[in-house]
Order: C-alpha cells, then sequence, then structure tokens
C-alpha cells in the first residue's frame, strides 16, 4: 500500500497544517491564497545534458536564480528544465505540484536535493503535499528533518 504524505509525515513526528485552495500552477498563482504563516518558495526540477542527474532546487518564490550557478556548484556543464515525463517518472509528479514531498517516490534516491540557505530563513515552509490544490506549512526544522528522512543528498547553499 502506499503511504500518503500525511501518513509519512505523521510516522516521523512532523506537525503540519493543511490548506486548501483551488488548483494553482505558477508561484503567482499561489500568492492569491495566501495565508501568511509560512516562506514561500519555488521548486524547480533540473537534469544534466546526458540526463543522468536530476536536482530538486527548492528556493524562495522571488528569487531569480541562475542556473549556470546551480550547474557549476554541483559540478555539471550544463543543466536545464527536466520534461513532465521526467518529473513524473523520479518524483511521480506533474508539472505545477512539483515539491520536497514528491522525493517520497523517489525510491532509487537519485534526485539531489538543493535548498538555497535564504529560504531558511522562514520560521516555517509551505509545500504541496504532491498535488496542487492544498498546501502544507511546517517548522522550517521539521523540514529539514523531513529532507534528512527521504536518503536523498541533501545540498545547502547560496543560490544566486
Amino acid at each position: 500500500m502506499t503511504q500518503t504524505i500525511h501518513q509519512i509525515l505523521d510516522d516521523i513526528g512532523i506537525a503540519y497544517q493543511q490548506y486548501d485552495h483551488p488548483p494553482v500552477f505558477t508561484v503567482e498563482e499561489a500568492a492569491k491564497y495566501d495565508r501568511g504563516h509560512a516562506g514561500h518558495s519555488k521548486n524547480l526540477f533540473l537534469r544534466n545534458k546526458k540526463g543522468n542527474r536530476h536536482f530538486l532546487v527548492v528556493l524562495g518564490a522571488d528569487k531569480q536564480v541562475n542556473i549556470r550557478d546551480i550547474a557549476d556548484a554541483v559540478g555539471e556543464n550544463n543543466l536545464g528544465f527536466a520534461s513532465p515525463e521526467r518529473l513524473l517518472k523520479y518524483l511521480g509528479l506533474t508539472p505545477g505540484s512539483v515539491s520536497p514531498f514528491g522525493l517520497v517516490n523517489d525510491t532509487a534516491k537519485g534526485v539531489e536535493v538543493i535548498v538555497d540557505n535564504e529560504l531558511l530563513k522562514s520560521d516555517n515552509q509551505g509545500f504541496h503535499p504532491n498535488i496542487n490544490t492544498s498546501t502544507l506549512i511546517l517548522s522550517t526544522e521539521d523540514f529539514k528533518k523531513f529532507l534528512s528522512s527521504t536518503g536523498n543528498k541533501v545540498t545547502y547553499l547560496e543560490v544566486t
């Protein structure tokens, strides 16, 4: 039986609040339903040119990112956005619902996670629970606890 993200969070002792809202596909749409409880993030799913390395980049919603800088930080020459098919294959997600919670579907633990240190300055974080019709709010400490529980490689750095 497949566990839901709610069951997984409960099992590892992570408290959260859930807010339901209409489907949102962009950071701008999600801002319409903001309740002021969490740091806002955007989540990018990238791949290297060969397609043999995949990265989930988690950073502040308002931050502009230079993908070249991320490529340099992870020792790659070229990174680009992964296709919807790759997103579904590796994280079990569809566009508009990209979230660190998708890591529970990465049974091979091949997706590398990059978290911008600036995001961690907020007390709380909000992410879709693998569907874009609600948001789960959890403490930043519990977010880091969740990431540690996944078994994926996690790198914290200053994303520019």
